[in-house]
């Protein structure tokens, strides 16, 4: 491969993986295996080691996915919560005991436990109390759950044993055991809500949950396996847990102290198919060296320790027969294949649907109508077909094929070179479109209006009662109370939402319009840059692309949105019945003394909360970014800054200023 190939190839998988991390840890809808997901990784990995002027600070190869989220506020690990490397295959765990051994001269004991498919948790106690409980996030900075961990009844937020450090920090896992899964999914499908896929998923988003309340009604369980202070019980990791455990935690019920390889492979064979006998999800092994002065010693990547590695068992597969296959048009118009199959039972349910993703797949595939087919749960997920038995396939029988129209409303479809998806370009005549675009509109993180959920957007579309988000405006209290199972109660409930959404915030009206690549942070970005939406329905490409992270791709599509009449006349109805499109001017990238400027915040301070110190460099003309990388102007750093930060910085050359410093700078 020449250079410039390598770079190509380089930037597409970046472009992928940081695409796919997105959707695993902040949006908990994965749509590849992590086989898959760890091939790509290993494929840009081998690029950057034979290229190495291709590597880039912000590679996904050099940092762990985040789960951050803007609900929450975020809080540093004191230190890094990095991710394990993984491997597929038991020569590779031999390859990692050699080189530990090649490292430190000799063999060591090794500590063998299961690897929980949950959601990673930091937890810091200090003199016996829990204070804080903050996720993985980029593994320098989490969102501080800790309100809704104390719901969690396997964490203790008080030790009362004796002995116990005056500060540390315990690692794990929180999940959700499948018999707790299986009654709440039976309780959703009961009052009409749609069923969690699989138990990680619901163990996610119930810990991203703003009300404690609900967090508590659901059954979350944790394991901890991890043990961090200055002030620990022991030297070994498997002797900390047995304390830990004698303190009062849940310690992983599954775990081995190995002597050397031979039984490390063994105890991973001996659970493959045990596990599946388990109350919890459970999808490999996880492999320490037990000595925490070799952990030491052996140190770490950017992004994953030497000193542990993570075995993961491949996925389970099951044979069966394509029946048919629905192309499903969501909101944006993206059309996406869905296999319909004949019923089999595959890793303990009973899977009658794959995902095809896209028109490439069944091009690779090369589906037929009637073909045998292999599928597997990707990461033992979402279930997909991998392979097509092409010798079993019955003779005369048709290949699948891409429609060239929409299967909705019959408009051409369209794919914009670059992009994997088709989609129908008729936004607002398309039924799916319509009812999606709607129910987008009044959803949570938009504008979020009690009482309006999808089943009431369908029903009040079906009724022929709403269009578009505009004519939830004209919409009146007797209409929506003489609706099947509705009444006055939601009938004013409804009403009441409808009123007080006028007021949202200005970025979340925008995104709440639902235009094609305008998420939450892009909404954010042109609502920073145009004060009103008068401004933003004016702005040229050149103006648009301006922005911070505002491609020509996002410039064409807020450019043709308001091209259309009827949209615009859209936001006039909106207007009509109150609703403002302006928020508060934001000082221009070139005023401030901070102009320019992307600025870390890291450690706590005296005259600042987080948020202050946040809003106190945007409103001098300066950018917060999370991580350090080239780009980072200089870093504010208060107590406790974190290690991991600090050392970034040096690395790099990046600036480190004081807050007293910082404060000097903005008076300026």
């Amino acid at each position: 491969m020449k250079l410039a190939e390598a770079k190509k190839r380089a930037e597409e998988l970046r472009r992928t993986i940081d695409k796919h991390n997105h959707k695993y840890y902040v949006l908990n809808q994965p749509v590849i295996s992590d086989f898959e997901f760890d091939l790509l990784l290993n494929e840009l990995q081998t690029i950057e080691k034979y290229f190495p002027e291709l590597v880039t600070s912000d590679s996904p190869t050099m940092r762990v996915g985040s789960d951050l989220t803007e609900e929450f506020m975020q809080a540093e690990h004191k230190w890094p919560m990095l991710s394990l490397g993984n491997t597929y295959s038991p020569d590779e765990v031999a390859g990692f005991g050699e080189r530990v051994r090649k490292t430190l001269g000799y063999e060591p004991e090794y500590v063998c436990e299961l690897k929980y498919d949950g959601v990673s948790i930091s937890l810091s106690y200090e003199n016996g109390s829990l204070v804080s409980a903050v996720t993985r996030g980029d593994g320098t900075v989490g969102d501080d759950v800790t309100v809704n961990v104390r719901t969690i009844r396997s964490i203790p937020v008080r030790l009362t044993a004796a002995a116990i450090p005056s500060s540390f920090v315990m690692r794990g896992e929180i999940y959700l055991p499948r018999k707790g899964f299986e009654e709440m999914n039976a309780a959703r499908q009961e009052r009409g809500e749609p069923p969690f896929a699989n138990p990680r998923n619901a163990a996610a988003g119930t810990l991203k949950l703003l009300d404690p309340k609900i967090v508590a009604s659901r059954p979350l369980d944790c394991y901890l396996y991890y043990l961090l202070g200055e002030e620990l019980p022991s030297g070994t990791h498997y002797d900390n847990i047995g304390a830990a455990r004698s303190w009062g935690f849940r310690t992983p019920d599954v775990i081995k102290l190995c002597s050397g390889m031979d039984e490390v492979i063994s105890f991973i064979m001996s659970w493959e198919a045990a596990r599946k006998g388990l109350p919890y999800d459970t999808d490999g092994v996880v492999v320490k060296v037990n000595s925490l002065e070799a952990q030491k010693l052996l140190g770490s990547t950017a992004k994953s320790p030497r000193w542990a590695i993570a075995y993961k068992y491949a996925a389970e597969q099951a044979v069966t027969e394509l029946i048919s296959v629905d192309f499903q048009v969501g909101r944006t118009g993206n059309v996406t294949p869905v296999a319909n199959l004949r019923p089999v039972l595959l890793a303990g349910t009973t899977v009658k649907r794959a995902s095809l993703h896209n028109s490439d797949q069944i091009e690779l595939l090369g589906l037929h109508y009637g073909d045998t087919v292999i599928i597997e749960k990707g990461g033992e997920i979402i279930p997909k077909i991998v392979e097509v038995d092409a010798g079993r396939r019955i003779k005369g029988s048709v290949a699948v094929a891409f429609p060239e129209r929409c299967p909705e409303c019959s408009t051409a479809l369209v794919r914009t070179e670059g992009e994997a998806n088709h989609y129908c370009p008729n936004y607002l005549h398309c039924p799916p479109q319509i009812t999606g675009r709607i129910i987008h509109f009044v959803s949570r993180k938009a504008l979020d209006i009690e009482g309006l959920g999808e089943e009431t957007v369908e029903l009040l579309y079906s009724n022929g009662l709403i269009h578009n988000v505009a004519d939830l405006y004209s919409l009146s209290h007797a209409q929506l109370a003489s609706l099947e199972r509705m009444g006055d109660k939601s009938a004013s409930n409804i009403m009441a939402g409808l009123i007080v959404s006028l007021a949202a915030p200005w970025h979340r009206k925008l995104f709440a319009l639902g235009i094609r690549h305008v998420g939450e942070t892009v909404a954010k970005t042109l609502a920073a840059g145009f004060p009103d939406i008068d401004s933003l329905i004016k702005a040229t490409g050149e103006q648009l692309s301006a922005l911070p992270e505002i491609g020509p791709r996002i410039s064409a599509s807020v450019t043709e949105y308001f091209s259309d009449a009827e949209n615009i006349e859209i936001i006039r109805r909106l207007r009509a019945a109150g609703m403002t499109f302006e928020g508060p001017v934001q000082k221009s990238a070139d005023a401030g003394p901070l102009a320019g400027k992307n600025v870390v915040v890291s450690g706590t301070f005296e005259g600042f909360t987080r948020d202050g110190i946040k809003a106190a460099i945007e409103a001098s003309g300066g950018r917060v970014t999370t991580s350090v990388s080239s780009s980072t102007s200089f870093i504010v750093a208060g107590s406790e800054m974190g290690p991991a930060k600090r050392a970034k910085a040096t690395a790099l050359g990046v600036p480190i200023v004081t807050e007293e410093e910082f404060v000097k700078m903005i008076k300026e």
